[in-house]
């Protein structure tokens, strides 16, 4: 199950919500075996200069290597900045959860 934390300035004309399914949809096309991402975005309203910034965890396995990883990069890239329409900077980020790291679905 892979994490998404978007973090990004309030002075950006964004669509959170938009951007965490499609963030979803691209890891689901290029890794079909990655399950449903859990995007959260978090717009600061106290800032220093306008961004956005992407950060992206996967478990680690070994069909993700350093090519599958930069691909997977590049692709998010690519989405991240389809969503941003005004000057700022962006940084995008992807990596593997921790080694001792535990998910699940709790029934309600």
């Amino acid at each position: 199950m892979p994490q998404a934390d978007l973090k990004y300035s309030s002075d950006m004309d964004i669509d959170a919500e938009g951007l965490l399914a499609e963030i979803e949809a691209v890891i689901g096309d290029f890794d079909s075996g990655a399950g449903k991402c859990k995007g959260r975005a978090y717009p600061a309203a106290s800032y220093q200069h306008s961004h956005v910034f992407l950060t992206v965890q996967v478990l680690e396995k070994p069909h993700r290597d350093d090519v599958f990883m930069q691909t997977l990069l590049e692709k998010l890239t690519n989405t991240v900045d389809k969503h941003i329409k005004q000057a700022c900077s962006r940084s995008v980020s992807v990596d593997f959860l921790p080694k001792y790291y535990a998910t699940g679905e709790v029934p309600g």
